[in-house]
């Protein structure tokens, strides 16, 4: 079942910008860890970032440094998140997920076993 609905993805030159949006509905409360993951054709579906209300953040080491995560600020009931990607590279293309876990431990899931809710994907192509 797909809980979310993904925007923003297409395609890019290298070092191109994208913004990645996923609304959520309300029953995906504020205090849920919220994350992106991403995959492409022949590989396991990885983390790319996480992030709790109240600051927490988590990013892969593969993206530290050039995409941002993060709430809509103008969004009271602050359903939507955004994944900002700076200095895109070639392999940054994969097809990227939004998801949703209810929080078991302070430390930020990063598996995606871990995670129950999904949206449906969109896809990111960066060309070099």
């Amino acid at each position: 079942q797909v809980h979310f609905v993904e925007s923003g993805g297409g395609s890019v030159q290298a070092g191109g910008s994208l913004r990645l949006s996923c609304v959520h509905p309300n029953y995906i409360g504020t205090h849920f860890y919220k994350a992106w993951f991403r995959q492409s054709p022949g590989k396991e579906r990885e983390v790319v970032a996480v992030y709790r209300d109240g600051g927490q953040e988590y990013y892969s080491n593969a993206v530290k440094g050039r995409f941002t995560i993060s709430l809509d600020s103008q969004d009271p009931s602050k359903n939507t998140l955004y994944l900002q990607m700076n200095s895109l590279e070639p392999e940054d293309t994969a097809m990227y997920f939004c998801a949703a876990a209810e929080p078991r431990s302070y430390k930020p899931p990063t598996h995606r076993s871990e995670y129950k809710y999904w949206g449906q994907g969109t896809q990111v192509t960066v060309s070099s």
